[in-house]
Parts: structure tokens; C-alpha cells; sequence
């Protein structure tokens, strides 16, 4: 393959071999990313853009990268979409926005910073180059009542059409008492009219979770009788938390809340971040995560390159109001070598190899019945002797799914806090497992995707590559059991020689 003087494909090249870097997962070329930008399906292909810092693998000077793809699983680079324009309401940073179809033109929305304002973009040219707004902003900033309790922030525009008028979502917060989401409208997508918030945080609320003192990234997904708000949360000392979801009516006056709950579960803030989802053509929605570094600034410049995307997953709205992600069937086409069993019964205590079973890049489905009282899961990452593995486990008495990062790795500068999440299970009743292990990235789905956990992992040793099934306190049954290789989502064995 003959590289020429290509930026993207050199970078991609130099960085194919990292033992951390995932495989099946969206990575920039190199340097950094965060949030997933502009999903649109437009003329039958997805374009994906985020938050790309070109220069170094920290955050700053944010650009949007862009990358297309025929299939939503794999995906070509194309330049970058959004540079800050010195001197202009975006010189400090393009962070994040959408995309949107303006009667065939396609128009990005998106957060300028100097201070923090909306402004738009356009192409014509199938969405390679894009030319902003000559007036841009187009919202210069927080309305008038919440500009000194604020403190200037006003970011992540998410917009949509809907009885014949463009809508918007906006995060902010007030200081002191929580998160802000607010609403606009517009006719033209530069004349926009503030309607109000429609939900509003409490700094002091810690039950059933957490909502912090800033809201980023808002989505609004509409179901047709019911509505889904998805919010990211930062903590009062801006350290990135979780997104959670509110679902139930969305009315002029506000959102009437019927259900509330965390929508990933991570091992440490910023695991799974700022999610962003595209309606497809047919009206189903597809979503994708920011998926930070659990390792220092001095491992990521070390490294080149810092953050990836969760898998696209499938968003729905179940019957009791809570919504489920699953990653989207066209991750299959990725599947390499199979392994299949049925019938792993487990005592009380057992720690077996499953045969032939390895690598650093793998899909896995079981059917568990976990025993009265027990734990029962599976050890992946690990090294023969058990110096390196990472734990992820149903423990069926405490009623949550648990990925342990303990021993996940021999560097102990990288995160290890455990990832936890909730999970109802009643006697003798069995739970799907759904795991992916793509290198350092750890995805897990249980109980019809409403119980879901995202984490980073970063083992030292080549031969990390052992999975192993385990029960501690009371006899389990894995009732199905399959194993796929997974491949890459790039062409990297024409990256490297």
C-alpha cells in the first residue's frame, strides 16, 4: 500500500501495533478525541464526527474530525470538518454540536468558544468541506436570567425537526443548586426563540443517583407517545460522572418525568461519556459513547493518541419506560473463529481455562444461572498464572454485575476502582451475558440491555490473553456459551508490514 504523504493513514500505521489500542472500536488517527459529533445517516452512508484535538493527545485546541462508513462498522477517515477560526466566535474551540438535513442541505450545529455560543456550518459538496455562518453566532450566548449564575456555561446544541419547526437542547447549569437543560426553537436555524428549561438538576439529590452541578451533552429521542432526555452530569469539582436518562412526556411547559436512571455504568468517570444519537432513516436510533482513558497524561503522550467510541448500539424504549442498548447487529460482521458449549455446570468454587479460548479481541455471549448466594462470571485477560485478570461477575446476594479491575493490570498508575451496576434478579432466574473485549476497552450488557457497563483496561504482559469461567459461594450453571474473535474495524493488515 503505498501511503504517499497521507496524515491519517502514516498515523494509523504507527500506532496499529499498541497493545492498548482498540481494534473494533473508533479511534482518531492519532492524538486525541472525546465526544461523538454529528452522527447523520445522508445518501446512504454514516458520517461520524467528534472532538479532535489534531495536534497532541490531551484536550485542547478542538477541532471535528470526520469519518464515513457503508456499514456502521467500517470506516474511512476523511479531513477534518471544523478548525477555530482565529479571531472568530470559535477561536478557542468547535466543540459539540449536530447535524442536521435542512431541505438538502446539511448543517452543522455546534459550540463555539470564545465565550461558549452556537453557531452553524454548511456544505455542498456531500459534506467533505464546510463553510460557516458569515453571522455567526446565531446564539450568542446564555439568556438573560441565567448570564451571572451560570458561569458562561452554555455548550453541546442537540436539534431536531418537529411540526414544521427546528428544536434545540442546550446543557448549562445554576450555580449552587444543578444542572440546566434548555429549549429552543427556529424557523430558519439561524433565529432562534428561548422557550424556557425543561428540566432542571439538584445539586443535593442522591438518591436514586447523583445529577451533579452541570448538564453537557443533551439528546432529546422521541418514541412517539413517550420521550427519552439522555444528560451527561459533571460533579461541583467539573469532574466527568455519567449520562443518565429521564423518560416520559415532553410538553411546552417542561419534561414530565416518569422514570429515571443511569444509562452506563462506569468504572470511572468519563468511562463512558457524552452520548450522542443519530435517527436513522427509518426511524430507529442508533447511539454512540465517548469512551475516556483510564491512564495518566504522561501514559497518553507516551502512547500518541488518547479515547475511543463505544460500539454503535441500538436504543430502545422498553414497556416499563426504561431504555435498553444493544450493540447494533451489524457488529457481527466482525466475528472470526467460534467456540460454542452448552451445559458448563460450576460447584461451589471453581477457576477453569476455557480451552483454546484466548486473545485480547473477542465477543462474548453466556447464559448464566447463577446459584443462590453465588458468584459466578468470567476472568478475562489473563495470564497464566493469574498475575494479570480482569473479574466480571453476577453476584447474584448483592443483586448487581461487578467488573473488577484489581489485578486488571501490574501498572498501578492506571485507574482500577471497580465498575458496578444494579441488577434485579429473582430466585433460579438466568441472565445473558453479553461481553466485549476489544484490547483496553470493556463493554458488558445484561438484562435486555438495561443493565450496561463500560471500562478501560491496560494489562502489561503479551500474554494476557486467558479467559477463564469461575463461581465462589454457591453453585452456578452456564447453561450457553459462545466465543468470537473479533476483527478490525480499519484494514490494519495493510498498516502494517
Amino acid at each position: 500500500m503505498n501511503f504517499g504523504s497521507n496524515p491519517t493513514l502514516i498515523a494509523r500505521r504507527r500506532h496499529a501495533c499498541d497493545p492498548h489500542r482498540p481494534q473494533y472500536h473508533f479511534t482518531a488517527p492519532a492524538n486525541w478525541l472525546n465526544d461523538p459529533n454529528g452522527l447523520i445517516q445522508w445518501q446512504g452512508q454514516y458520517h461520524l464526527f467528534y472532538q479532535h484535538n489534531p495536534h497532541a493527545p490531551v484536550h485542547g485546541s478542538i477541532h471535528w474530525g470526520h469519518a464515513v462508513s457503508d456499514d456502521l462498522v467500517h470506516w474511512r477517515d476523511l479531513p477534518i470538518a471544523l478548525a477555530p477560526t482565529p479571531g472568530g466566535p470559535d477561536a478557542r474551540g468547535c466543540w459539540s454540536g449536530c447535524t442536521v438535513d435542512d431541505n438538502g442541505l446539511p448543517t452543522l450545529v455546534y459550540t463555539g468558544v470564545a465565550p461558549q455560543a452556537v453557531s452553524i456550518a454548511t456544505s455542498t459538496d456531500g459534506l467533505l468541506t464546510w463553510d460557516k455562518w458569515a453571522d455567526n453566532p446565531v446564539i450568542p450566548g446564555l439568556p438573560a436570567e441565567l448570564a451571572a449564575t451560570a458561569g458562561g456555561d452554555f455548550r453541546d446544541p442537540f436539534v431536531w425537526r418537529a411540526d414544521g419547526q427546528w428544536h434545540m437542547v442546550i446543557g448549562t447549569r445554576i450555580a449552587g443548586v444543578g444542572g440546566l437543560v434548555l429549549r429552543y426553537r427556529s424557523d430558519d436555524l439561524r433565529d432562534w426563540e428561548y422557550l424556557g428549561p425543561i428540566h432542571r438538576g439538584n445539586l443535593n439529590q442522591t438518591a436514586p443517583f447523583s445529577t451533579g452541578a452541570m448538564w453537557e451533552c443533551p439528546n432529546l429521542l422521541d418514541f412517539g407517545a413517550k420521550q427519552a432526555l439522555i444528560i451527561s452530569v459533571q460533579d461541583p469539582a467539573w469532574r466527568l460522572m455519567y449520562p443518565f436518562y429521564v423518560t416520559g412526556i415532553l410538553g411546552l411547559s417542561g419534561f414530565e418525568v416518569e422514570r429515571q436512571e443511569i444509562l452506563v455504568h462506569p468504572g470511572t468517570g468519563g468511562d463512558f461519556y457524552a452520548p450522542q444519537a443519530l435517527r436513522r432513516n427509518d426511524g430507529s436510533y442508533l447511539l454512540w459513547g465517548w469512551l475516556n482513558e483510564g491512564r495518566n497524561e504522561a501514559a497518553r503522550r507516551q502512547a500518541g493518541w488518547a479515547g475511543a467510541l463505544s460500539l454503535p448500539l441500538r436504543v430502545s424504549l422498553t414497556s416499563d419506560g426504561s431504555l435498553a442498548l444493544e450493540p447494533t447487529p451489524e457488529v457481527q460482521a466482525l466475528r472470526g473463529q467460534h467456540w460454542h458449549c452448552d451445559g458448563v455446570a460450576r460447584a461451589a468454587e471453581s477457576n477453569a481455562w476455557l480451552e483454546n479460548v484466548r486473545g485480547d479481541c473477542l465477543e462474548i455471549i453466556a447464559q448464566v444461572e447463577p446459584g443462590a448466594g453465588a458468584e459466578v462470571g468470567f476472568k478475562v485477560r489473563c495470564t497464566p498464572e493469574d498475575e494479570e485478570y480482569t473479574t466480571i461477575m453476577i453476584q447474584q446476594a448483592a443483586q448487581r454485575i461487578v467488573i473488577e479491575r484489581d489485578h486488571a493490570s501490574l501498572d498501578t498508575e492506571v485507574d482500577r476502582a471497580p465498575c458496578v451496576a444494579p441488577i434485579t434478579l429473582a430466585a433460579g432466574e438466568s441472565v445473558t451475558l453479553h461481553i466485549f473485549l476489544d484490547r483496553s476497552v470493556v463493554e458488558v450488557f445484561a438484562n435486555g440491555g438495561r443493565t450496561n457497563l463500560v471500562t478501560r483496561i491496560y494489562p502489561t504482559r503479551p500474554d494476557s490473553l486467558g479467559v477463564r469461567l469461575f463461581s465462589r459461594g454457591g453453585s452456578a450453571k452456564v447453561t450457553s456459551l459462545d466465543v468470537w474473535t473479533m476483527g478490525a474495524i480499519w484494514q490494519v493488515e495493510e498498516l502494517v508490514d
